[in-house]
């Protein structure tokens, strides 16, 4: 990585604005405007390209501890970096599961060494995952990594008793529970989504209601409780209405979107490439469309990737046996372009909004989802939105390639990503 005491960026559309310059001093913006003086400043000629507050993934799978064969902290930091993100929140279904207050520190500290991005660990909600018993919230909470943002993801939290007293438990500290919404009794068997394809296919479906369900009854038991609820990769236009109607009665009711669920859909799955295997499932055009829509009036909080890496003979087989989940760190701000800025659904300081400073703040994170002004961090991201390409996987920062994207021609490309005034991303490679 790169490190310079002054940097000044030149010319850069602030959100995509009028063209601003930006001076980093260490870790700070030290001014925004325009003319600034450049002496002794390191220069980025900036001129058409788009300037954002660092990018903040509140859903990331790093694999690490366990799973180094998919993904580690390093690596996965690294794809962060290169897509333009300065922070991500590492989930808790790792092997050990982050359960307790020492594996989250673990994964923190493996963050603070990797220096690509910042690493928030995510704690399981209960122990192993098994939804049996409530893991260790407030130890992991107490730790060095401080953890706010609590999910079994992966698997539903589908005892309302234990959901309950979780919600309970973490409104102590302001915490959040993150819900993977997913009936199991619904979904036993499934593999794709319950439609037209899936009878026409004949693969088990997985019905709308199974997510819709478990979102209706924890807004409830939110609300019931006075505590916070995230919906994690919320995928259905009914789980949208139900957020909606749940944020009219001014429940603490938070939710996020992958950038997949906003451009594919179950049509895909006509080719049997395991690649489009996902949980929750690719769903309909009805359905992207609203998440779109869901998004851009702010319903659906934030963007977020659930990038899930996989290695290849995990993927690369018959279609019931293939993982579920695909890579989308390096890839997400450039399909958020297409389906949201493309469209005019969002300006660029909407996407600045939907995946900056709103998971921040759901999360809590310090120092990160800022805006671009004096005094502030330095955590920033440059983008070349004219610039279109045919993704390769094979130049991926991540360990793993399970893409659903190769081949496809995506618009905008990160240029310089900086965390704290380091450029971790200069001239679109990592530094």
């Amino acid at each position: 990585m790169t490190a310079h005491t002054k940097t000044l960026i030149r010319g850069a559309r602030l959100l995509g604005g009028e063209p601003q310059d930006v001076l980093i001093d260490g870790e700070t913006v030290a001014a925004v405007g325009t003319g600034l003086d450049a002496e002794g400043a390191r220069v980025i000629e900036a001129g058409g390209l788009v300037l954002l507050p660092g990018l903040v993934d509140l859903h990331t799978h790093l694999r690490e501890p366990g799973r180094e064969d998919s993904e580690t902290v390093l690596t996965g930091t690294r794809a962060a970096a290169a897509g333009g993100y300065t922070a991500v929140h590492a989930m808790a279904n790792t092997f050990p599961v982050a359960d307790t207050a020492g594996v989250v520190e673990q994964v923190w500290r493996l963050g603070k060494e990797s220096g690509y991005c910042d690493v928030q660990p995510i704690g399981a909600v209960t122990v192993g995952l098994e939804g049996k018993h409530l893991a260790e919230l407030g130890a992991m909470h107490d730790s060095a990594a401080n953890v706010r943002v609590f999910s079994d993801d992966g698997k539903c939290v589908d005892d309302a008793v234990i959901m309950r007293r979780a919600l309970e438990y973490v409104k102590a500290f302001d915490g959040v529970v993150a819900q993977h919404a997913q009936e199991p009794r619904l979904t036993e068997g499934a593999q794709m989504n319950e439609g037209v394809v899936s009878a026409e296919l004949g693969l088990g479906g997985w019905p709308a209601v199974a997510e819709e369900s478990i979102i209706a009854r924890d807004v409830l038991l939110a609300a019931h409780v006075g505590s916070r609820v995230h919906i994690c990769h919320l995928s259905t236009a009914g789980s949208v209405e139900i957020v909606r109607w749940a944020k009219s009665k001014g429940w603490n009711v938070t939710a996020e979107v992958t950038p997949h669920h906003l451009l594919l859909t179950d049509e895909l799955v006509r080719t049997y490439n395991p690649v489009y295997k996902v949980n929750p499932p690719l769903r309909t055009e009805a359905d992207v469309l609203a998440l779109r829509a869901a998004l851009a009036d702010g319903t659906i909080d934030c963007v977020a990737t659930d990038h899930a890496p996989h290695p290849h003979e995990d993927k690369d087989s018959e279609w019931p046996a293939a993982a579920m989940g695909m890579v989308g760190l390096e890839t997400a701000l450039s399909v958020v372009q297409q389906t949201m800025v493309d469209t005019g659904l969002l300006d660029w300081a909407g996407v600045a909004d939907r995946m900056s400073s709103r998971p921040a703040a759901i999360s809590g994170i310090a120092g990160q989802g800022r805006p671009v002004a004096a005094g502030e961090p330095a955590n920033l991201t440059l983008v070349d939105p004219d610039y279109r390409g045919d993704v390769d996987p094979a130049g991926f920062a991540s360990r793993s390639r399970n893409t659903p994207y190769e081949g496809r021609e995506l618009p905008g490309r990160v240029t310089h990503t900086f965390l704290r005034g380091r450029a971790t991303v200069v001239d679109g490679k990592l530094a």
